[in-house]
């Protein structure tokens, strides 16, 4: 499963990142790493951004960026 086909509050793991290395070196600077823990704390109303808790920060991602993390429920 991908990172936005999580609901609110769920936690999950990270299995892996499919992008392509520009966005992949964002990922990796705000901490979005393989094996790292993260939470989806919110959706906004239009369901195109995501905020999600890891390495206590909240990050907030567009959805299209969502799906491209792939992870485990927790």
């Amino acid at each position: 499963m991908t990172l936005d086909e999580l609901n609110v509050n769920e936690s999950a793991t990270i299995k892996a990142i499919n992008c392509d290395s520009i966005l992949k070196n964002r990922f990796y600077s705000l901490g979005i790493v393989k094996s790292s823990i993260l939470t989806l704390k919110e959706r906004t109303l239009t369901k195109s951004t995501l905020e999600i808790e890891i390495n206590n920060s909240k990050i907030a991602l567009r959805l299209s960026e969502a799906s491209k993390i792939e992870v485990e429920k927790i």
